[in-house]
């Protein structure tokens, strides 16, 4: 019996071993597999940050021309108001 299991032994260590390397290979295919995955979406991700980032800086460009514009718009209205009202205020000279 014990000569049975010295010879059994060595074997079930053999294949443990073996099971062992070939489950780790798989693992290290698998996590290969993943940083690999994981490295597209970063660069992906980084693209469309890449793109959100270009886009906000044309907001901005676009938000700063519309507030010039609106300036321009005021300071025209102003005029426009100051010269009805000097009109007006002529207007009412000559009825009087």
């Amino acid at each position: 019996m014990k000569k049975q299991v010295k010879l059994i032994l060595p074997l079930i260590i053999i294949v443990l071993f073996t099971s062992c390397g070939e489950i780790s290979k798989k693992i290290k295919e698998q996590l290969n597999d993943l940083s690999s995955k994981t490295e597209r979406l970063d660069s992906l991700l980084n693209k469309e940050f890449d793109k959100v980032m270009a886009l906000d800086s044309i907001i901005n460009l676009e938000s700063e021309k519309v507030k010039a514009l609106d300036s321009l718009i005021d300071r025209s209205s102003f005029k426009i108001d100051s010269i009805a009202k000097e009109k007006l205020r002529s207007l009412k000279q000559v009825v009087n």
